[in-house]
């Protein structure tokens, strides 16, 4: 059996999340079983593991429907895709799509990093299910990264496939712990969605505390969000390396997210990684992915994100969710995924297969 990974969307410099995914799986799977990576430029090897490898075009172009045109010469038997976008016209092998959440239905601003054209394409892509329903005709099997985006896909009727889950995973922490300080972590974004005006408001009733926001801020956000808390409360990283991240979850209190709404929760895994607790939001996918070792709170509610730090104060309920969350971070691997994987394009394989062999 010949899989291709598409690769096409790894990140040249710093990994993003899908880009994470794809190194992280790709890595995992090889150790498995042989597999091809699918580029678009020679400069994405550098996040990449030493496998073979085929260029192709970038997958943001307009000739991406007609891209098996570049795959059928391989001869694969299965090519996984890590976005929805790859084209199947006319593939002569067995097509795994993903799609990782619906939340850019519920959200549709696209990524800042995309060309114009793409963004308001991608706008018109999410204004309905329509497109995606169309586009998802073409796989032969389809991925989701939690079970909550897998209820949330078959409520909404997009495919009449099976629906394979294969979450993200972490590397295990290098970074040694360090004694903990009286700080409080945020990594994400300050979309509306985020809700980082909740952890803002939580910090003002946390005197001695300090709440860092690691992700990349206007002077409109910075200002916004400072005038919630008293000065010198809250403190702006403006983007951080991954070495720096490490460091800083190392060192923490708590990891802190007040989403309102989460595709899946990548943070929440990295700070358990560390053995850091986390206070989120009490929303179905946190649930899922932080199991018992989380902690959870009202997202509008910045003195229930206050009292859940306060339980943290005590040494043994700290050390005791710290040992919960290392326990919760180790359930997702590269490995296990990988897994996963190779065990749905093995039987995509045998059923295109098994009429030949009647």
């Amino acid at each position: 059996m010949k899989i291709v990974f598409d690769c096409r969307y790894t990140r040249i410099g710093r990994h993003d999340g899908i880009s994470r995914y794809t190194a992280g799986i790709v890595g995992a799977l090889a150790q498995l079983h042989p597999v091809t990576m699918f580029i678009s430029d020679e400069r994405q090897l550098a996040n990449l593991p030493d496998l073979p490898w085929i260029l192709g075009p970038d997958p943001t172009k307009l000739s991406e429907p007609w891209v098996p045109r570049y795959l059928n010469d391989e001869h694969p038997d299965v090519v996984f895709c890590p976005m929805q976008t790859m084209g199947g016209t006319g593939a002569k092998y067995q097509l795994i799509l993903t799609v990782h959440d619906l939340i850019y239905y519920r959200h549709r601003t696209p990524p800042r990093n995309l060309p114009w054209i793409v963004r308001l394409i991608w706008r018109a892509y999410h204004f309905s299910f329509a497109p995606q329903r169309w586009a998802l005709r073409r796989a032969d099997a389809i991925v989701t990264g939690s079970h909550t985006a897998k209820r949330e896909l078959q409520e909404a009727r997009l495919t009449q496939l099976p629906i394979t889950v294969i979450s993200s995973a972490v590397d295990p922490a290098t970074t040694p712990p360090r004694p903990r300080e009286r700080t409080l972590v945020y990594m994400g974004s300050f979309m509306p969605y985020k809700n980082a005006e909740t952890l803002a408001r939580a910090v003002s009733l946390l005197p001695g505390y300090r709440l860092q926001l690691l992700s990349k801020v206007t002077d409109r956000d910075r200002a916004r969000l400072s005038a919630l808390a008293p000065a010198g409360s809250i403190e702006f990283l403006n983007g951080v390396s991954d070495e720096q991240y490490a460091e800083l979850l190392a060192s923490a209190t708590a990891l802190l997210t007040a989403s309102r709404d989460e595709g899946f929760g990548i943070p929440l895994i990295e700070a358990m990684a560390h053995g850091t607790p986390v206070v989120c939001s009490d929303i179905e996918v946190f649930r899922e992915v932080g199991g018992d070792a989380a902690l959870f709170a009202n997202p509008d509610d910045p003195a229930a994100f206050a009292a859940q730090v306060r339980t943290l104060e005590d040494t043994a309920e700290w050390k005791r969710r710290s040992e919960l969350s290392l326990q919760r971070a180790g359930e997702y691997t590269w490995q296990a995924s990988a897994a996963t994987l190779l065990e749905l394009a093995t039987s995509l394989v045998d059923e295109r297969r098994e009429p030949s062999r009647r």
